[in-house]
């Protein structure tokens, strides 16, 4: 029995032994063929396949940006002019007023009543006047002969100056009455749009009152700041003729109004605390895109750059030393190259204005699987790398599968 014993655990270790063997060599196998798909033939990486856009020459337009904020052209907070109870309310909230429109109606029976006793004052004063009038002119009549003293007809040229100055504050008082009669309407000061009513009908108002706000938004500004070192290059450029500026969406790449607008103020101040100056345009704003207290990125132009050399912003890297690019060899391979980046070329290229010359080939995508030396395979923007098909057992590859070409239009 132990002899049997004996052979038998010989045996399970020769199996385990065996199965050990088994599944290294599939281990080893399977990392030589990992191996074998991410590199060719004698080890070498395989080439990486990425789009390439050759650098250009263009006239490039020169744009500072910022982020700005809506700002109504006017505001104004409604308030009356004279107190009482409040009638009516003829304004709709968010709805557009015209300037002189009648907003609302305070209860005008006071004024009324006011406005006709001046009305009577003054009447009453200029009848005493006529009277005076009529007594001066008998005086002087009957002073050549000698029937009225000097002293009379003096006291009676006086009387009239004092009657005449009396009708003159009675038709003062009267027009006064009527002023405030005619603001027992409240009218519009300005077009715009009228914000939430902030008083109801039989409310009793003062003058220090607020019944609603205007905002007038067609056109509208935009206040937005730059840095101290753009103001030169501003003030000149805006000396030459108005700037365009576009307004965009926070984001930046898209516009929020189709027309653009032009840069109407620059202040007259920079702000020691944060080193920026701050400017106002102004947007037509037909379609109200804008609102006020909204948020917008703004692009103004101030300058056209004659052949400035242009790539697209997918190709730029932005590294701890700098921007850089991956730039195509002759060889096929990349490198990677310093580049200094002059300002944005509208919304999907950039300038560069130092490290790369016309014809240099940089790649705009595939960028994240390259490395300095990375051999790769050069494709035309649209242009994918064809697969590679496995040959027939026995059979050699086809020389040139795996060529880029191009992909169908429309997908």
């Amino acid at each position: 029995m132990p002899r049997h014993k004996s052979r038998w655990k010989i045996i399970l270790i020769v199996v385990v032994v065996i199965v050990l063997i088994i599944i290294g060599w599939s281990l080893m196998h399977g990392s030589a063929g990992a191996r074998r798909g991410a590199f060719g033939q004698g080890g070498k990486q395989a080439p990486v396949p990425v789009t390439v856009v050759p650098v250009v020459r263009e006239n490039v337009p020169v744009y500072l940006t910022a982020n700005g904020t809506v700002q109504a052209l006017q505001t104004v907070t409604v308030q009356p002019q004279v107190g009482g109870r409040l009638l009516s309310v003829d304004f709709k909230g968010g709805q557009p007023v015209k300037q002189g429109q009648v907003l609302a109606q305070i209860d005008p029976a006071t004024y009324q009543a006011a406005y006709d006793q001046a009305l009577a004052r003054v009447k009453s004063d200029q009848a005493q006047l006529a009277t005076a009038r009529e007594n001066l002119k008998r005086s002087e009549q009957l002073i050549k002969k000698n029937y009225v003293s000097q002293q009379d007809l003096n006291t009676q040229a006086n009387t009239v100056k004092q009657l005449e100055a009396t009708v003159a504050g009675d038709k003062a008082s009267a027009e006064s009455a009527r002023i405030n009669l005619g603001y027992t309407k409240i009218r519009a000061p300005i077009s715009g749009l009228a914000g939430i009513r902030q008083v109801d009908p039989g409310n009793v108002l003062t003058t220090g009152s607020s019944i609603v706000v205007l905002t007038h938004v067609h056109p509208i500004n935009v206040i937005f700041q730059l840095p101290a070192k753009d103001l030169d290059q501003v003030r000149s450029a805006q000396a030459k003729s108005p700037l365009p500026i576009a307004a965009l969406q926070r984001s930046g790449d898209k516009h929020v109004l189709a027309s653009d607008g032009v840069l109407k103020v620059i202040n007259n101040q920079i702000d020691p605390d944060s080193g920026m100056f701050t400017l106002k345009s102004e947007f037509p704003n037909t379609q109200t895109e804008l609102w006020p207290g909204q948020y917008v990125s703004v692009r103004m132009q101030v300058a056209t750059v004659d052949d400035g050399l242009v790539i697209p912003t997918e190709a730029v890297q932005r590294g701890p030393d700098g921007d850089y690019v991956y730039l195509l060899q002759k060889d096929n391979t990349v490198t990677m190259q310093p580049v200094t980046i002059a300002g944005d070329v509208g919304d999907t290229s950039e300038m560069v204005s130092k490290g790369l010359k016309v014809g240099d080939k940089v790649v705009t995508e595939g960028q994240f699987r390259l490395k300095p030396g990375s051999k790769v395979t050069p494709l035309a923007p649209g242009e994918v790398p064809a697969a590679k098909l496995a040959p027939a057992k026995g059979a050699p590859a086809k020389q040139g599968q795996g060529r880029a070409h191009k992909a169908p239009a429309g997908k």
